[in-house]
């Protein structure tokens, strides 16, 4: 008997033998005893997923080739379990960052290893078209990416672009285009009503405590007077700015705005001017053939992305070309290229910037609410235009300490620029010679080229340039090399599976590099060099990294039940002195598919049951310097133009590898005739030699006063599971539900070389405790009794009799956040991250969704902070301010209002740690499908419609937090996520 094979998905298959594509198999008639196989990409090759014993997740383009993403790495999000992601900013063309299965190092790189095509990939993920994307798969544990050696420490995502089918010629032609917005709310403020009166009530408070034997009436009419403007003897105004129409010293009386204050004018949002609606759009064509032993897919592709922060763009042009020909029986060849031109508007770097003055999101966030970006008339309040027409822009002479007097982050945008362009060429180029029917060799080439340009200029007018001006050039050109030989041995013993390979590997990686600084503008509108009179800054440089490498895999299974596999191999870095500058790298991984067994063949419940496990050891060497052991030094002149060499880079010659050990255990599973599949694991990954940046003292003359050493040893430790499950599959209607989970416990265990700490802004390394637990002021609460801030207080202070030493509620506290006590305050990994969705189809129509997820952890909410002083002087305020102490006895979190004690209630501590929890509503697609009869009459093969968005909702702790931006939970005043919504149109043909 025969039945028909309904396959929808992209992937191969071995069916009796022999490979064949899922859509050609759609077609065909298999007897229905034949046994098909799902063959997975793994390094340096492919493997039936059955006889696998590592960790490794397919994922296929059909998940994501819908979604308006620039970057592969954005579809990374949430499709796998142990995967996590710090969300790329808004920025278009930008990558997120991401980390596999923990925090794989300190001191150095924690991202995976890229491998496109079969060779090493270290450019940016936004020069690959996702389009041009077959699929992805994520290598998890040593048994599937010890083969990569040194390199694979921190897991290894393998990229295999489209290729084409025999058979009939195809177009394919695909566009779309929608919106961009904002993503992330703002944090809910004050408005310009209720902030003059918050800021009086502080300095009438302040006045008291500075004064205590002072009278109410004098307090309130000292705070009166100087609030805005000031006068002798009392001194100058605080807020320097008066938006109403009443006297300034008559503005706020006892506490209350002047009830017959009105608003000069109206046009105090700096938001709007510099946020609004961005677009996007997107165009594919590609077209792929073939015949009996040539066939080819080429691409061209175009996306132009307009981010809803003014001045921040990004359009790309692709082109791909692909070949693959069997060009004699034992001989194939294939070779793949593909250019990417991409330009770039970068926001004037500012939003990228954490604490410049033009970060547009530091500036909107804090700015107080009655400054206005716009110059206005001072007796009409009109607003002012030059003589051209063009609007003047208000430099803020007239504003408080903490509102950037003399900036104007609108204007300051407007006029800066800070442009880029990259050139790319991705090359491939492969041949496979079969010696017998056993024996294949083969060799891989890899070329990859990239050219950057980035030029900024700082104009003359206002900001950190003025008054001359000022003009960067950086330019750089990067180039890649990678070239492996093969050989691969595969036999069969009657129910004895063998497969033997062998390899050898070359990798160098060239940058060269080149900046120029100058100000002193001499002509408006040219910014080039040439143009500026001071030249500040002309460095260059070249650096080369190189690496070897020697491997080798043997994997066996007896009748694909018994499955045993292990790797080695030696690798070769040129960052390493000569004597550690080898090392080897292995695993050794064992699997049991108990379905293979009689008492679960004919089972019909138990559609795949497998049992596997590995150990292994892998390395990582990419760290910040290319020349590890080698101390080096900068060369260059002081202002009598006089010659010397200063200490760039103090190097420690016995540094070596980081080494990554890993033991995994694992459970696939599938019942049903596989309508339900996933797996359970758990993992121990021990990283030893971890490079640390160890300090040094300031009198070393090292730059940074640190040098990186081997000092410690420590461990990520979880649980991983994931489901994938066809809940109805009809004829007309199918719904698929998929989620995931994952934990994760952090720890460092041993702390060499004199080290016991190490102590980096809101965290503490030390033996016990996680790289990412947080290390702070122990915030207490506030005094019911004063509305004065409490801090637990440090021991060596805690019998003391000093005023500031309190004890409430029978603690000890003390209201000198310099006397508070510091201890460990939680930790920024959560307890559960992963991600669900679904996936419904009912006739011609779709919908798929993704949601991801986190539960634990803590952020250190920094911009939150910002908006909770204590004594604000121009700066924007939460409106959680409003539930402020004001009266003895009354319960609140949050501080009286105080000038004069504002520094402890404003000071880092465990105050500002909030919740981590997080749902997103990451992805959604709608699509319609035209059935065959309309195909039919359009003359075209297939034609879809669609709809999908990206970052459509989130919910967290707080309104304005981004608990995701960061993996070591601190906040930044950064280019916030952007939602994008398109429409658009698939057709081939």
């Amino acid at each position: 008997m025969k039945v028909k094979l309904i396959l929808s998905t992209a992937v191969l298959f071995f069916v009796g033998g022999h490979m064949v594509e899922a859509q050609k198999a759609k077609r065909d008639t298999i007897p229905q005893d034949t046994k098909i196989d799902e063959i997975v990409v793994v390094a340096y090759g492919s493997q039936k997923r059955e006889t696998m014993v590592g960790s490794n997740t397919e994922i296929k383009a059909k998940q994501f080739a819908d979604r308006p993403i620039t970057s592969i790495g954005q579809a990374l999000d949430g499709a796998s379990a142990g995967v996590k992601v710090s969300t790329g900013t808004g920025q278009p063309g930008s990558s997120p960052s991401i980390q596999i299965r923990g925090i794989g190092s300190y001191g150095i790189t924690t991202a995976p290893l890229y491998v496109v095509d079969g060779t090493v990939y270290t450019g940016s993920l936004a020069a690959i078209n996702p389009n041009d994307i077959a699929s992805f798969n994520i290598l998890k544990d040593a048994a599937s990416t010890s083969l990569y050696g040194s390199a694979a420490a921190n897991g290894v995502v393998l990229i295999t672009t489209k290729s084409g089918r025999k058979g009939k010629d195809a177009f394919n032609f695909s566009m779309s285009t929608g919106a961009v917005g904002r993503s992330i709310p703002e944090y809910d403020r004050v408005d310009v009503y209720q902030y003059y009166p918050l800021i009086w009530e502080a300095i009438r408070n302040g006045r008291f405590t500075s004064n205590p034997g002072l009278g109410l009436a004098a307090a309130n009419n000292y705070a009166s007077i100087v609030l805005v403007t000031g006068n002798i003897p009392f001194g100058s105004g605080v807020l320097k700015t008066n938006v109403f129409d009443v006297d300034p010293h008559q503005l706020v009386i006892d506490g209350v705005l002047n009830p017959n204050a009105k608003l000069k004018y109206t046009d105090l949002d700096w938001q709007k001017p510099l946020m609004n609606t961005g677009f996007r759009q997107n165009y594919e064509l590609n077209y792929s053939g073939g015949s009996n032993t040539t066939t080819y897919f080429s691409s061209v592709g175009y996306t132009n992305e307009t981010g809803y922060l003014i001045k921040s763009d990004f359009e790309r042009f692709t082109a791909r070309l692909k070949v693959d020909s069997q060009v004699k029986s034992w001989l194939k060849l294939g070779t793949s290229i593909s250019g990417v031109s991409s330009n770039g508007n970068n926001s004037v770097d500012g939003a990228d910037n954490n604490s410049a003055y033009i970060n547009p999101y530091r500036w909107t966030r804090t700015i107080g609410p009655i400054y206005s970006p716009y110059a206005h008339d001072p007796n009409t309040f009109a607003t002012l235009y030059d003589n051209d027409g063009n609007i003047v822009y208000d430099a803020g002479s007239a504003r408080g300490a903490d509102a950037a007097a003399g900036r104007n982050v609108i204007q300051e945008t407007l006029l800066n620029k800070d442009l880029s362009k990259n050139y790319y060429i991705i090359s491939r180029a492969y041949a496979e010679i079969k010696v017998d029917p056993y024996l294949t060799l083969s060799t891989n080439v890899g070329y990859d080229i990239r050219n950057n340009r980035r030029s900024t200029y700082g104009n003359k007018i206002i900001g950190d340039a003025a008054p001359g001006g000022s003009a960067e050039k950086y330019s750089f050109t990067e180039q890649t090399f990678t070239w492996n030989q093969l050989l691969n041995y595969k036999r069969k013993f009657g129910d004895h599976n063998f497969e033997f390979l062998l390899g050898h590997e070359n990798y160098k990686f060239m940058y060269e590099y080149l900046y120029g600084y100058k100000k002193g503008q001499i002509v408006d509108g040219n910014d080039e060099l040439v143009n500026f009179v001071t030249l500040s800054s002309l460095p260059s440089y070249t650096d080369t990294y190189t690496k070897e490498g020697v491997f080798s895999r043997l994997n066996y299974d007896y009748k694909s039940k018994y499955l045993l596999s292990g790797s080695i191999r030696w690798d070769a870095s040129s960052r390493f002195a000569k004597d550690v500058r080898w090392s080897s790298f292995w695993s050794l991984g064992a699997g049991w598919r108990l379905k293979g067994e009689e008492f679960l063949s004919n089972s019909n419940l138990i559609s795949e049951l497998k049992l596997r496990g590995s150990y292994g050891e892998v390395g990582n060497d990419r760290t910040d310097s290319y020349y590890m052991y080698k101390s080096t030094y900068t060369l260059g002149y002081n202002n009598a133009q006089e010659p010397g060499i200063l200490f760039g880079f103090l190097a420690d010659p016995t540094i070596t590898w980081e080494t990554n050990k890993q033991t995994d255990v694992g459970i696939d599973f599938g019942f049903l005739n596989n309508r339900i599949t996933g797996s359970v694991e758990y993992y121990n990954r021990v990283t030893e030699d971890l490079i640390f940046p160890v300090p040094l003292p300031v009198s070393s003359g090292v730059p940074g006063n640190t040098i990186s050493r081997n000092v410690g040893t420590m461990y990520n430790r979880g649980f991983e599971f994931s489901i994938n499950a066809d809940v109805i599959k009809t004829q007309n209607f199918t719904w698929n539900i998929n989620a995931n989970a994952s934990t994760l416990k952090n720890q460092i265990t041993e702390l060499s070389d004199g080290i016991t700490e190490i102590i980096n802004g809101t965290k503490k390394i030390s033996v016990g405790h996680s790289v990412y637990d947080y290390w702070l002021r122990q915030w207490y609460g506030v005094d019911p009794a004063d509305g004065s801030p409490l801090f637990l207080v440090a021991d060596n202070y805690a019998n003391t009799t000093a005023t500031d030493i309190r004890t409430v509620n029978g603690t000890k506290v003390t209201t000198n956040f310099n006397k508070a006590k510091y201890d460990y305050s939680g930790t920024a990994i959560p307890d559960l991250f992963g991600s669900f969705g679904t996936s419904i189809t009912y006739k011609q129509w779709s919908l798929s969704t993704l949601f991801t997820y986190q539960l634990g952890g803590k952020t250190y909410d920094s911009n939150y902070a910002a908006l909770m002083s204590s004594f604000s002087q121009g700066g924007a305020l939460s409106t959680d301010i409003l539930d402020r102490w004001t009266t003895p006895g009354q319960i609140t979190d949050i501080p009286a209002l105080n000038s004069t004690t504002y520094t402890s209630s404003n000071a880092a501590s465990s105050r500002w740690l909030v919740s981590s929890d997080f749902i997103t509503f990451r992805q959604a697609t709608l699509s319609y499908s035209f059935t065959p009869e309309t195909l039919s009459q359009l003359g075209v093969s297939g034609l879809r419609i669609l709809v999908s968005g990206e970052n459509l909702w989130s919910k967290t702790a707080r309104k304005g937090l981004e608990p995701s931006q960061a993996f070591n939970g601190t906040a930044s005043n950064r280019y916030t996520p952007a939602r994008i919504v398109t429409i658009g149109f698939n057709v081939s043909f």
